[in-house]
């Protein structure tokens, strides 16, 4: 039977059952499983309860009325938009920190949802407290809410990067509803929620950082940034991949996805935009870490080369563009002699894959004897390169290691290699040009397609620009020929 309140009536029993989530994916299963079927990770499944959502219940975000309401959902004509929300369209939070703004686009959009991910201390917390700090002295009123640090510490941490702004609040509190109702009090312009993985919902009885509690969580405050016009930013954690942890759907809920990249051994970190519904993607902000948080880097490209060395065996300079900066930066390669049936192919900050295929090029073209040689490539500072355009600067980095020539300390190669060993062209020439003339490069080795671009823009003292069609030509222009390297006795008596 079922209990029996007071006033007689029988009381309502919510049924609840498990539920085995992947932590990686979203995919539920009935019972655990050792091996996630859908995303193949291991031991992903974790058991989580799974309460019935009442009709009452707020999940997502609507402009509409709820099912009791007797109104109905507008549609508004396009031509119109504008005209009934002015702020979105014409205001834009600026930061004070012209590489953050650059990357989001302009600024914050009111009513904006942004994700920053990164690893564990590389300062996301950091740079989101002093672009509270910006906001406040641009008359924004920003609450900072802290499920990781209690109110002392981010007070602290704020003193020592300066910010002292009244219009500054920080809380901590992890519970969503309190988030949601403290923010619905204080009404500020922007929200900064640190982070994803503490919040938690409780009507959700997962634990907080569940796939479940994510994604319950992130559609609360999408409903928050979208109903009530407020920018809202989530700090979340990634895996040891460096993936963003939680459901995939966390990504596609927000506007901006923002990833804080950094290497312990620099001290600078570098901020791109992996989605951007309000500005460019693939974007790249550099900053450097200081005693003062973190330093905007004007001039990213002459801090990558500021190191370079005299020995310039084996090192090129590569014009890179990053969204719509071009970045100059070092590319170096080492081979040495490897006794092994299968020699070693590395590269940091390079795709290995590429790497066997440029080395496959040059050693069916030019005969440099590469498949009996380690190799090494290495992207000084940090970077990783994924464009095409960087194939020159790697195969003459090999092709100069391998013939011990020293390069020209001021030529600077882009240009793609084909599996024929034809050179292609490259898009924004005449920017990778610009950069490059800044910092006092003189030699330029690029594509024979682009010439029909260049030789309209710049003058012949404004350098030299050598095309080339192949990787021969190439060879030709670095020196004197590539010879096989030399065998060992044991190698002979084989033969």
């Amino acid at each position: 039977m079922k209990p029996k309140l007071a006033n007689g009536r029988s009381e309502v029993v919510v049924k609840t059952k498990s539920m085995f989530v992947c932590q990686e994916c979203g995919s539920q299963r009935p019972k655990w499983e050792g091996r996630c079927h859908d995303c193949g990770a291991w031991n992903s499944l974790v058991e989580e309860k799974v309460v019935p959502v009442s009709k009452k219940s707020n999940r997502g975000w609507t402009l509409g009325l709820s099912e009791d309401n007797k109104e109905t959902l507008q549609a508004y004509k396009l031509n119109q938009v504008n005209q009934k929300f002015p702020q979105t369209f014409t205001n834009r939070f600026r930061t004070k920190i012209s590489e953050l703004d650059r990357v989001l686009g302009g600024g914050l959009v009111p009513g904006s949802y942004t994700l920053l991910g990164g690893d564990p201390g590389i300062g996301k917390s950091t740079l989101l407290l002093q672009m509270a700090g910006g906001l406040a002295n641009n008359s924004q009123k920003v609450l900072y809410v802290s499920g990781e640090e209690s109110v002392p510490q981010t007070a602290l941490r704020a003193q020592r990067l300066g910010i002292v702004s009244s219009n500054v609040e920080v809380a901590s509190e992890s519970r969503l509803e309190n988030i949601l109702s403290l923010t619905k009090a204080k009404q500020p312009t922007v929200l900064v929620v640190d982070s994803i993985q503490t919040v938690y919902l409780s009507e959700v009885q997962s634990a907080p950082g569940s796939v479940s509690q994510v994604r319950e969580c992130a559609s609360q405050l999408m409903g928050l940034a979208k109903g009530a016009n407020i920018a809202v930013l989530i700090i979340g954690h990634v895996t040891k991949e460096g993936n963003i942890a939680g459901p995939k759907v966390l990504e596609h809920m927000v506007d901006t996805v923002l990833s804080f990249e950094g290497d312990n051994s620099h001290q600078f970190r570098l901020l791109r935009a992996l989605k951007n519904r309000f500005g460019a993607t693939n974007e790249l902000g550099v900053f450097q870490m200081a005693s003062q948080g973190m330093e905007e880097v004007s001039n990213p490209s002459e801090l990558f080369l500021e190191e370079r060395g005299s020995d310039l065996v084996g090192s090129s300079v590569f014009s890179a563009v990053e969204g719509s900066r071009p970045l100059l930066c070092e590319v170096q390669a080492l081979t040495t002699y490897s006794p092994m049936a299968m020699p070693r192919r590395t590269a940091i900050g390079f795709d290995v894959a590429r790497v066997h295929l440029l080395v496959a090029v040059l050693d069916k073209h030019l005969d440099c004897h590469l498949h009996q040689s380690d190799v090494f490539v290495n992207v000084v500072g940090g970077l990783k390169l994924s464009e095409p355009a960087a194939d020159m600067a790697v195969a003459a980095a090999l092709l100069s290691t391998s013939s011990q020539q020293e390069l020209d300390p001021k030529t600077c190669f882009f240009g793609e290699i084909g599996l024929t060993g034809e050179i292609r062209a490259t898009s924004f020439a005449e920017e990778r040009i610009r950069e490059a003339l800044k910092l006092g490069f003189t030699t330029f080795i690029l594509p024979e397609s682009n010439r029909k671009h260049i030789s309209n823009s710049f003058k012949e003292e404004n350098g030299t620009f050598t095309f080339v069609r192949s990787v021969k030509d190439l060879e030709k222009i670095i020196g004197k020929s590539i010879k096989p390297q030399r065998k060992t006795k044991e190698q002979n008596i084989d033969l």
